[in-house]
């Protein structure tokens, strides 16, 4: 058993007067336990929330914008080439375009979110007190991971809903269109929280996104069916981890796809593991931390 702390009330916050001294010694016990005996879970759903209230804060910028974004490439790619293709795999091109533009929102979302996030916390120094807290390492990763999938799945949300509302039919298999948004967005989050730890500027935090996932993500087949190219891209494109996971996101909200779901699947799933793996190494050995 633990033994009673049994500092003396005048060792401790002596410019407080001394009727008060007590008090803040007792209460001081009191957080020191309950962040301890708790086994971190208070920790982690005050880092959790910390993290929720501050992409809320500026919802402008973190929620509306990309919805925003989003729905401009909806409006002229579906209105502008859907007269033209009129259907793709026998679905109207509007419904087709939706789940590629969702999957798109929500892996930069997700990525930048905790990258950013964490990286921040570098600059200023906040992870250095967050390192010494009893919060154990994966319980950190829950923390931020949790908030970058909500903030991700609130904007893949919001877009497929006006896309909805705008006529779009993608409501074929809701549970695993969530289903396919969790796990895509769980292992983007923990993609942009090993970058935001490895990361020695901003620059590293934009190499990602600007020169892997916006590329993969265009090539694919947000915006169109990889079946559409000659030979031999149709085969290099099943390379690309992305095309799974579009489509995977696609039968759920449409019930057609370019490629088989379950390896979609799997690779996501697969995908959640290995970050998570990775990034509790990371916070476990320092590495990325260190000066």
């Amino acid at each position: 058993m633990k033994e009673p702390d049994r500092t003396h009330p005048r060792e401790v916050l002596p410019e407080l007067p001394p009727e008060w001294r007590e008090a803040a010694l007792r209460h001081t016990g009191e957080v020191r336990q309950r962040a301890v005996g708790e086994s971190g879970w208070w920790g982690t759903w005050c880092l959790f929330r910390k993290e929720m209230h501050r992409f809320l804060s500026i919802a402008g910028q973190s929620i509306v914008s990309p919805v925003l974004t989003t729905m401009l490439w909806y409006l002229v790619f579906g209105y502008s080439l859907g007269d033209r293709l009129d259907t793709v795999n026998g679905i109207p091109y509007t419904d087709f375009l939706v789940p590629g533009l969702v999957m798109m929102a929500m892996i930069t979302n997700a990525f930048l979110n905790s990258g950013f996030s964490f990286f921040i916390g570098k600059v200023h120094g906040t992870v250095v007190d967050l390192m010494v807290t009893p919060l154990k390492p994966w319980q950190i990763t829950l923390a931020y991971t949790g908030a970058s999938v909500i903030r991700a799945i609130m904007v893949g949300g919001v877009i497929w809903l006006v896309a909805a509302v705008m006529g779009a039919g993608t409501t074929y298999n809701v549970g695993w269109t969530l289903l396919f948004m969790l796990l895509t967005s769980a292992a983007f989050a923990l993609l942009g929280l090993a970058t935001g730890i490895l990361a020695k500027d901003f620059d590293h935090i934009n190499f990602i996104p600007s020169f892997l996932l916006i590329p993969l993500t265009f090539l694919g087949g947000v915006f169109y069916s990889v079946k559409m190219l000659p030979a031999p891209w149709d085969q290099w494109s099943l390379l690309n981890p992305i095309v799974y996971m579009v489509n995977g996101l696609r039968y759920g909200m449409t019930g057609i796809s370019d490629v088989p779901v379950l390896p979609g699947l799997a690779m996501a799933t697969v995908s959640v593991v290995v970050g998570l793996v990775l990034v509790v190494w990371l916070l476990s050995t320092g590495r990325g931390l260190k000066p």
